[in-house]
């Protein structure tokens, strides 16, 4: 979870426009969302870290308070917005502000712009969330080589969360109280996941909301990510699944397969799943753990940057998230494996730096006397 002292959040939403249909549903998404996010179940982010930013009349009005966040954030920054999404020229991505007319460009906001800002700051990790028409644009030209663009179009470090497909269209119900895509996200943080951990992270709620919306026949919402953003966690669930040693039931549970671990960095953050299903923090790991072990032996294990040299720890902690002594051999014959290809292939040791090179001595030109 977040560090609430060091994130912000910025939540912009236009429901009034002069030209295109009103939303009235995104009035009522940003007080909702704020409190959402403000409280103990989320991010429980402090007074003056949440920022809301209702129809902002001008790119300056709806881009300086995120450029303020972006400049605050030291771990997590949070940029939310909903309204309507509309093209330039170019088919790229502006949002709509109020006076907002189709083909005139200057009165939207480019998403490059606020992609521009946001990486100004100093935030650890970015979540940029987008209820609106064409958000999927935000993902990049995704018919480009390799999605090549869709990955530059995405900051390091950060989880985009678009409602829309490149060429879809967001939905506002008429008659429900918020936006399609937005209601189920609130619900999702006021009500949790039936059957899910005790600790929902953005791929999970992503998961979620794409079944959800599409058993619904709404609009299915698109995702891009970077390094492990997907594995930051966004609220506590209030409907958990039981944890695996409350029913005795530690089987149904779905762990991660150890054989499907490559690298010694999937190995690690396999444990750090596995403690994220248990539902179980440190301390309660330590208490059960047999023999007992110290909370802190548990932290430095799953915040290793290479596998543990003996499995002693690793099998107690396994043990005490629930896995059963089978599973828990499974995952030893991955560790073993992972600790004999490192051996075979072992890293070369970093050398003595090299002497820096030498401009080559100029030649000696002789004058060929007369």
């Amino acid at each position: 979870m977040p560090d609430p002292t060091g994130s912000r959040a910025v939540l912009v939403g236009v429901s009034r426009y002069t030209t295109l249909e009103s939303l009235p549903g995104v009035a009522n998404n940003l007080p909702a969302l704020a409190a959402a996010l403000s409280s103990g179940s989320s991010w429980a982010l402090p007074a003056g870290h949440c920022t809301v930013v209702a129809e902002p009349s001008t790119a300056m009005e709806m881009l300086d308070p995120i450029a303020e966040a972006a400049d605050a954030a030291r771990d997590t920054l949070l940029v939310y917005f909903c309204g309507h999404g509309m093209t330039d020229s170019r088919g790229e991505l502006l949002f709509a502000l109020p006076g907002a007319r189709p083909g005139w460009s200057h009165t939207g906001v480019a998403y490059q712009a606020l992609r521009d800002v946001i990486i100004t700051g100093r935030a650890r990790r970015y979540v940029i969330i987008l209820d609106c028409c064409l958000s999927g644009r935000a993902l990049g030209l995704m018919n480009s080589p390799a999605d090549l663009l869709a990955d530059q179009a995405v900051i390091e470090g950060s989880y985009l969360l678009a409602a829309a497909p490149e060429n879809g269209a967001a939905l506002a119900p008429p008659g429900e109280r918020y936006t399609a895509f937005t209601g189920e996200l609130l619900h999702v943080l006021e009500h949790g996941i039936d059957g899910e951990p005790a600790e929902l992270d953005l791929e999970t709620v992503y998961r979620h909301l794409s079944t959800t919306l599409r058993a619904k026949g709404r609009p299915v919402p698109q995702k891009r990510d970077r390094n492990t953003a997907g594995r930051l966690l966004l609220a506590r669930n209030r409907s958990p699944r039981p944890g695996p040693g409350a029913n005795g039931r530690g089987d149904d549970a779905r762990w991660p397969d150890p054989e499907t671990f490559l690298t010694p960095r999937m190995f690690l953050d396999g444990l750090t799943r596995a403690r994220i299903l248990s539902g179980r923090k440190f301390r309660d790991l330590s208490a059960r753990s047999q023999p007992h072990l110290e909370q802190g032996a548990f932290s430095r294990l799953v915040n290793r940057d290479e596998l543990p040299k003996t499995w002693k720890t690793t099998g107690i902690f396994l043990s005490a998230c629930g896995l059963n002594p089978e599973q828990c051999a499974a995952w030893k014959t991955s560790w073993t494996r992972l600790k004999t290809e490192a051996a075979a292939h072992p890293q070369p040791e970093p050398g003595p730096p090299a002497a820096p090179a030498q401009a080559p001595r100029a030649r000696r030109r002789w004058r060929r006397r007369a």
